[in-house]
């Protein structure tokens, strides 16, 4: 069973098992992406592509599904580049929409959306 963690009353168990996909096409930011049957991410999920290119580049990209498209399919947007990836990658779904670490000790240092530090030196 899937709990909300937003909504969830104390003590509630928020783990559950991550399901994997596939993907099936790619289009500039748009990734189209295959899952079992009945392991479909909700829309607004964060999915993770973690692997190697053919040149041994790290990739790691994090999109969030906007659509599902029937027959086990879903539609997400990459929150950056998309270069090198090939049909067939795995993506894990995280179970949970995409999320900002906030803090209020971060004076001249800010969170991009994806978690990065940005340093901002004021001139």
């Amino acid at each position: 069973m899937r709990t909300n963690p937003t909504t969830s009353p104390p003590g509630v168990s928020t783990i559950e098992e991550k399901s994997t996909g596939r993907i099936d096409q790619i289009i500039g930011p748009v990734l189209d992406v295959t899952f079992p049957p009945g392991k479909l991410p909700y829309i607004y999920n964060a999915l993770v592509v973690q692997s190697r290119d053919t040149t041994d580049k790290q990739i790691n990209l994090t999109c969030e599904v906007q659509q599902l498209l029937g027959n086990n399919r879903v539609r997400g947007v990459a929150m950056s580049a998309t270069d090198g990836l090939m049909r067939g990658l795995e993506v894990i779904d995280t179970g949970a929409p995409l999320s900002v670490p906030v803090s209020g000790l971060l004076s001249d240092e800010f969170s991009t959306f994806l978690g990065s530090l940005l340093t901002i030196w004021v001139l």
